[in-house]
């Protein structure tokens, strides 16, 4: 694993705290590394959004609700258009993808928080590389890795997995009748009230 991956990941998991100051020579001796590659990794993950600068040097950005309507403003914008492609575009493959996906979504118990989130991530991506628009599977990416910032996961939310796995199976019908309009609509619903969950755990 590259030392940018690593850091990557550690901002991930919560192993670097939002507001951590990053400094090169503690980050070198963790990885193994010189400072070199570590500060190429840190120009990266500050091109990212990842991690920003402020007086202290570049620390690990910070998190809060503001942050969060950022994202789903873009996020849930971005996911209707990819549903919409996905409904224009897909393939046989594709579609055999999003019911395994789907399969998988399915044969996960609510409160297996790992698998659950795994296989939702599966399962979106499914979507948006049946949109056949690779820019837009970029920006979705980029925009998934910052949620995941945030350790708190929606779909431990009382009710949400199954409500999850309904707009998921509205999605893929959607998506196999070639109705891209129910397509659309049905990402942006499920998105909608995955933010109205998120910014619910800020109390906001």
């Amino acid at each position: 694993m590259s030392p940018y991956q690593r850091l990557k990941e550690a901002i991930r998991a919560g192993d670097l705290t939002p507001g951590q100051q990053l400094v090169e020579s503690a980050l070198a001796d963790w990885c193994e590394v010189s400072r070199t590659p570590i500060r190429e990794a840190l120009s990266k993950l500050q091109h990212d959004g990842l991690v920003e600068r402020s007086e202290r040097g570049l620390v690990v950005r910070e998190r809060g609700p503001e942050e969060v309507l950022d994202i789903y403003e873009a996020r849930i914008a971005l996911e209707g258009t990819a549903a919409r492609l996905a409904a224009e575009r897909r393939s046989s493959h594709d579609l055999m993808l999003l019911r395994r996906s789907l399969a998988r979504l399915e044969s996960v118990a609510d409160g297996d928080v790992d698998a659950m989130v795994d296989s939702n991530r599966q399962f979106h991506t499914a979507v948006w590389r049946a949109s056949h628009n690779v820019s837009l599977t970029d920006l979705l990416e980029r925009l998934d890795l910052h949620l995941a910032r945030y350790p708190a996961t929606t779909l431990a939310s009382p009710g949400r997995w199954q409500r999850a796995n309904e707009q998921h199976r509205g999605m893929v019908t959607a998506i196999e009748a070639r109705d891209s309009g129910s397509a659309e609509r049905a990402a942006i619903a499920h998105f909608t009230e995955a933010r109205d969950i998120r910014l619910s755990l800020f109390d906001v």
